[in-house]
């Protein structure tokens, strides 16, 4: 409610005895002198909100007051309760958003959930924003078009941004990684034909597929295979697959399985082409996949765009982690603008209630979650397997290039402003298919390696 200059005449608007023209309530010489007779009020209001909070009882607040007066009483709760501070930001104005039409990719997964949703449901306007979710054919091209400026933002691989502040693939340009999309929520599919071969052990000569060089799923599976003594470069083939046609791949015989994203896993048992023969929750559970994704020019060129664009984005992320939700977000991502597939597909990796192909059915309601905080400990871990396959090479200071990429700090300040639960560090120890990971011993961690090409 805004407030009013005093002797107002509220049935003519205009004040009585003063000439109108002076300034808009016409009690003040100026424009100037009537903002600063607001502002004088608003803060006496607030202090005097502050002196009754503090003594509730009408009587004890006037004799306290007239005892000492108000100048003491606010001086002395000062400490408790920045009155000036309170003052400043009741009379700030909202910063204004720079660019409110945004172009935002994405590849029709259920890992891009919380930005594909952020649309239809509405969350990119209720941020001030009008934002267009743009399907893009794979991942290389979502990098180049984001390079090129063509997006202002993008669903990523959480290992990309790495790999563009690196120069690792493309040309180096700093990037920012402002929010885990999901975690968990891939697995590792085989053709129908392998139903036998459930040990890792016999795939040699197999031919796998990824996503992308610079994925989680790469990094996975070679980690997967290396445990059960396979070289990820010798003994299998893995080829680089948009997710849209592993199914189509793994239907013609062309791949034997791969690591890969849902709906496409949970497609193939829909198609009969193939089984889940382990989620990756079972290697890593709570693992980093997808992320929000931008680079660092236009979260400092465009501060309050940015500011916006990532607090829809950390919204939709809190509204899909509740799994009362989780139903309305499969009908409203799976039609052909977005995902493309068949709802039913999309509700079984959402809810985690699902046919694995081998005639089972299961219930692992956190086959997928959304968690949108950057631990820098992730970015250490990607960091560790980029070195030990040889795309970074020479020295590493793991630590210093996490928090230049993945914006904890940013991420953490607006959860804390949505009253979402913030951690109070950003590295924590996990265990990785029983080994341990101390993100701050990576060289140590990565030498206990026996296959690996650094």
């Amino acid at each position: 409610m805004p407030i009013a200059c005093a002797d107002s005449d509220k049935s003519s608007g205009r004040v009585k005895g003063t000439d109108m023209t002076r300034c808009s309530c016409g009690l003040h010489e100026s424009e100037a002198a009537h903002d600063a007779a607001v502002e004088a009020r608003l803060g006496a209001a607030i202090e005097t909100a502050v002196v009754r909070a503090v003594f509730p009882a009408a009587r004890t607040r006037r004799a306290v007051v007239g005892a000492i007066g108000l100048g003491t009483v606010l001086a002395a709760i000062s400490d408790l309760f920045p009155v000036a501070r309170a003052t400043q930001l009741a009379q700030a104005k909202p910063e204004a958003i720079e660019k409110k039409q945004l172009k935002i990719g994405f590849i029709p997964i259920t890992c891009a959930t919380p930005i594909i949703m952020a649309e239809p449901l509405g969350f990119y306007r209720k941020h001030g924003l009008e934002a267009e979710v743009i399907k893009t054919a794979g991942w290389a091209v979502i990098r180049d078009k984001a390079l090129n400026k063509e997006y202002d933002a993008a669903h990523m691989l959480s290992p990309m941004p790495l790999a563009i502040t690196l120069g690792a693939g493309a040309a180096a340009q700093p990037w920012t990684m402002a929010a885990i999309e999901n975690i968990n929520g891939q697995a590792i599919t085989l053709s129908m034909k392998h139903k036998d071969k459930r040990d890792p052990k016999q795939w040699k000569g197999m031919k796998f597929a990824v996503p992308f060089d610079y994925s989680m799923h790469n990094y996975l599976l070679r980690y997967y295979v290396a445990e059960a003594g396979l070289d990820p470069d010798t003994d299998i083939q893995i080829r680089s697959v948009p997710p849209p046609e592993m199914v189509a791949n793994l239907r013609a015989d062309n791949i034997d399985g791969f690591l890969g994203p849902d709906p496409f896993n949970q497609r193939a048992v829909f198609d009969g082409a193939g089984f889940i023969h382990i989620l990756s929750k079972e290697m890593w559970d709570g693992h980093p996949c997808c992320a929000f994704a931008a680079s660092r020019a236009f979260a400092t060129e465009m501060p309050n765009t940015f500011h916006a664009l990532l607090k829809a984005i950390i919204d939709a992320t809190a509204y899909a982690s509740k799994s009362e939700n989780r139903k309305a977000i499969a009908e409203a991502i799976a039609p052909a603008n977005y995902l493309n597939q068949p709802v039913t597909v999309v509700e079984q990796v959402l809810t985690g209630t699902y046919a694995d192909g081998l005639g089972n059915i299961k219930k692992v309601p956190d086959r997928i979650d959304f968690a949108p905080y950057p631990w820098h400990s992730m970015a250490v871990w990607i960091l560790t397997q980029m070195k030990r396959w040889g795309q970074v090479k020479g020295d590493l200071d793991y630590k210093a290039v996490a928090e230049q990429v993945f914006l904890a700090t940013d991420a953490g300040k607006i959860m804390r402003e949505m009253g979402l639960a913030v951690p109070e560090t950003s590295y924590r120890s996990v265990q990785i298919m029983g080994k341990k990971f101390d993100p701050t011993q990576p060289q140590p961690y990565l030498d206990s390696f026996a296959i690996k090409r650094s």
